[in-house]
């Protein structure tokens, strides 16, 4: 979520090409976001001139990352540019750009006074001339560099395929040492990891409100699998769930009112729905004697998927959010576990975990279709899987060749997984869009 911090943010737009996805003649909009077999747009990031030096390369390094990671994009190593950046300044000179393949060249300008800042950002489409496509310019703190390149690089995707982006958006997680779990939370890219419980206990499961405000998670700091809610910054949490037995496994229906829940308050563990005010039981979901754990709300909140083993292992069911009988939908495997939704519109999409083999890897289902694809594969154990924002990307732990972490990965199955968390993580949940 976007939070300028003592921002003074002024925005100059200058939009000559309307975002108008599958068009790539008069507004110059080229990525058909529908393609099952689009190619990667050339993109060229040079280093600002006339700019702050580290500056200009903290913006180089986030927006680089920004875009490799949002799948639409190639990234060109600044080492093969043949343009004069300096005699270019802002503008650009075409055909030295065509030369090195670029499509598209972004272009900045950072300066700071004091702990003022300003970011002049332009983007080119090459093929139009020098006449910039988009432009922004952000004003404010030193603070919020990060935050200024996050935005421009979510309008640089919007303007592309006409979705928005995800940059800027928070991560939660469960790290754990010396006897203790505790809940963290980070910016998407690794940036600014901080812990969301103070408490030395156990703390597992957590789960980003709609709002991004609120992260619900399990403690032990009572002896019992209790359910809290703690602001996204942290603070002292809030009891909502402290029923004998397990409050476990949160999950937000999408307005935010209320939570499915896994509770044992009568001996078996059960998928309910209960109030996110006061935890008030609202309706119970499932009625059998396996065990049901792990719910997780549709985008629409019509459907919730939970683990059941009611057929002798863990397997993924869906039923609809007023109750009734459950469907088994995984497939593939011996054991399938934390099934998330992909939060894009219009699709019935999960990713879960799966062992079909000597390891645990994560895999994407379309409901729909029934279409199965594998994210990773062979490469150590992965699992509980959290989508982006906009379903375009797969969040994920790892205990991989390339080192235990958290990972990101697109949710297509194409590309190589890029890490951004170094050491041994659990509970991944991937928060919400942020605020423009």
């Amino acid at each position: 979520m976007l939070q300028v911090r003592g921002l003074i943010l002024l925005i100059a737009i200058a939009l000559v090409a309307a975002p108008s996805v599958g068009r790539a003649d008069d507004e110059g909009v080229i990525i058909d976001v529908k393609g099952a077999k689009r190619g990667a747009y050339p993109l060229a990031i040079p280093l600002g001139v006339d700019s702050d030096g580290d500056l200009a390369k903290q913006v180089q390094q986030v927006a680089s990352f920004d875009l490799k990671v949002a799948g639409w994009f190639k990234i060109l190593d600044p080492a093969g540019f043949l343009a004069d950046l300096d005699a270019e300044k802002l503008s650009i000179v075409p055909q030295k750009w065509k030369d090195v393949g670029a499509y598209g060249v972004m272009k900045y300008k950072v300066t700071s006074t004091g702990s003022k800042l300003e970011i002049d950002f332009k983007l080119y489409e090459v093929s139009k001339g020098t006449t910039a496509s988009l432009s922004r310019t952000y004003k404010g703190s030193k603070d919020d560099l990060r935050d200024f390149v996050h935005a421009w690089c979510n309008e640089v995707v919007k303007f592309y395929t006409g979705e928005d982006g995800f940059f800027g958006s928070k991560i939660a997680f469960v790290v754990k040492k010396k006897g203790q779990s505790t809940v963290m939370a980070m910016d998407f890219d690794g940036n600014g990891v901080h812990s969301l419980t103070r408490n030395k206990s156990i703390n597992m499961l957590p789960a980003w409100s709609p709002s991004g405000g609120q992260v619900a998670f399990t403690s032990y700091m009572r002896n019992n699998p209790d359910l809290y809610v703690v602001g996204a910054g942290g603070g002292r949490p809030k009891k909502l769930s402290t029923r004998k037995g397990m409050n476990t496994g949160a999950s937000w229906s999408p307005d935010g009112k209320k939570l499915a829940v896994t509770l044992s308050k009568d001996g078996n563990p059960e998928i309910y729905v209960i109030s996110a005010s006061d935890g008030k039981v609202i309706k119970r979901i499932t009625n059998d004697k396996a065990i049901d754990t792990g719910p997780a709300f549709s985008p629409d909140g019509s459907e919730i998927a939970f683990v059941s083993d009611r057929e002798g292992s863990p397997q993924i069911y869906v039923v609809s959010a007023s109750g009734g009988k459950a469907k088994k939908v995984s497939k593939n495997g011996t054991y399938n576990t934390t099934p998330t939704w992909s939060p894009k519109k219009g699709t019935r999409v999960l990713a879960y975990t799966t062992r079909d083999g000597g390891n645990f890897d994560i895999v994407t289902l379309d409901l729909d279709s029934g279409t199965m694809t594998r994210i990773t594969q062979d490469e150590g154990n992965n699992e509980e899987p959290s989508f982006s924002p906009n379903g375009r990307v797969v969040a994920f732990a790892s205990t991989r060749k390339g080192g235990a972490g958290i990972y990101l990965a697109n949710s297509d199955g194409t590309g190589k997984p890029l890490k951004v968390y170094a050491g041994s993580a659990t509970g991944v949940d991937w928060g919400p869009a942020p605020k423009p």
